[in-house]
């Protein structure tokens, strides 16, 4: 069985990109295959390259604000082009009343400052097949 594939992305104008670092880091020392696409990212960008490596999940940061478009948007897009096996799950400043339309949108987990690196790795490991 081949090792879970994650994409972490920064969707949007937010440029505050340690804590994606450092979830790649841990991600990578975790046994997972990782492509970090940076700041600044486009939906369309995020979903495409997700398509094209291939990824068991996406990983998407955002401090911004804009979660609420951002994150079903790549949801979306994923779906519109028949990804929707990609499991989407977010992360940073996400406000609890948000949270239920951003399950609804899609997003399978989302986990915010606090949150223990181990718990996100052993929700990946439990939630997360890679395909053969």
């Amino acid at each position: 069985m081949r090792k879970i594939r994650v994409l972490l992305a920064k969707p949007g104008l937010d440029g505050h990109d340690r804590g994606a670092k450092v979830l790649a880091r841990c991600f990578r020392d975790a046994g997972f295959e990782v492509i970090y696409t940076g700041c600044h990212q486009t939906s369309e960008q995020i979903a495409a390259i997700a398509i094209q490596e291939d990824v068991d999940l996406v990983g998407l940061s955002c401090l911004s604000g804009a979660h609420k478009y951002l994150f079903p948007e790549v949801a979306r897009l994923l779906q519109e082009r028949d990804a929707e096996d990609i499991i989407v799950i977010g992360g940073g400043i996400i406000p609890e009343q948000d949270m239920p339309a951003l399950y609804e949108a899609g997003l399978k987990a989302i986990f915010t400052p606090g949150t223990k690196l181990d718990a996100i790795v052993e929700w990946i490991n439990t939630n997360v097949k890679p395909e053969a």
